[in-house]
């Protein structure tokens, strides 16, 4: 499925954020006991991503990313999963994947994200071999929408792949995982090395 980006700026364009905020907010009475787990999204090295829905609500689904403490701590990811949870929850943007809730138990710290259940950009590519020029410029086009919200916002990403764009059920293409994302002061510069080898710049 292959949508118009030019479309879906319109309405960001024009959409009444109060409003969305609102929208937001009404996560934030949601208990990790209120969830439901319908099926497994995946699993990594971390813990596993499951599809869920609010007890007594079937008209929507969410993914819950579900992540080991102990596994967190003995890569000294604290850091970066408190930037993903902070960036990602301030993020307004119909390119980037939402984040609605966060919650923590002994053993585990889970978030509550928006389902894009299109899956990975890498798998949609590895199987149809190649794109056409059209597929590709519209996929290019939702990350440069992405990236031209972040940047403005002097947020850097520092992680682009295709395994972290992932499908919505219109075909968009929506930015997820922030683990080395970003928010720079105005003129400062970061020095550290991330990302992902397979895919960072050769001069790097």
């Amino acid at each position: 499925i292959i949508a118009n980006v030019d479309e879906i700026r319109t309405r960001y364009n024009d959409e009444d954020f109060d409003e969305r905020k609102r929208i937001n907010e009404q996560f934030n009475s949601v208990q990790l006991e209120d969830l439901e787990t319908i099926s497994t999204l995946g699993v990594g090295g971390f813990g596993r991503v499951e599809l869920v829905r609010i007890k007594g609500d079937r008209t929507r689904s969410f993914a819950l990313k579900k992540m080991k403490k102990q596994q967190i701590m003995a890569t000294k990811q604290q850091q970066h999963i408190i930037s993903e949870k902070e960036i990602m929850m301030e993020a307004n943007s119909d390119f980037i994947v939402k984040l609605y809730r966060s919650f923590s138990s002994p053993r585990h710290v889970y978030v509550m994200m928006e389902a894009c259940l299109g899956g990975e950009l890498w798998s949609v590519l590895r199987d149809a071999g190649s794109f056409d020029d059209a597929t590709a410029r519209f996929y290019v086009s939702c990350v440069i929408e992405a990236f031209n919200y972040l940047h403005n916002r002097n947020i850097i990403y520092r992680d682009l792949k295709p395994e972290n764009l992932l499908l919505d059920s219109e075909g968009y293409v929506k930015l997820v995982d922030f683990g080395f994302a970003k928010k720079l002061r105005d003129g400062r510069k970061t020095w550290t090395f991330c990302g992902t080898p397979e895919y960072v710049a050769p001069e790097v």
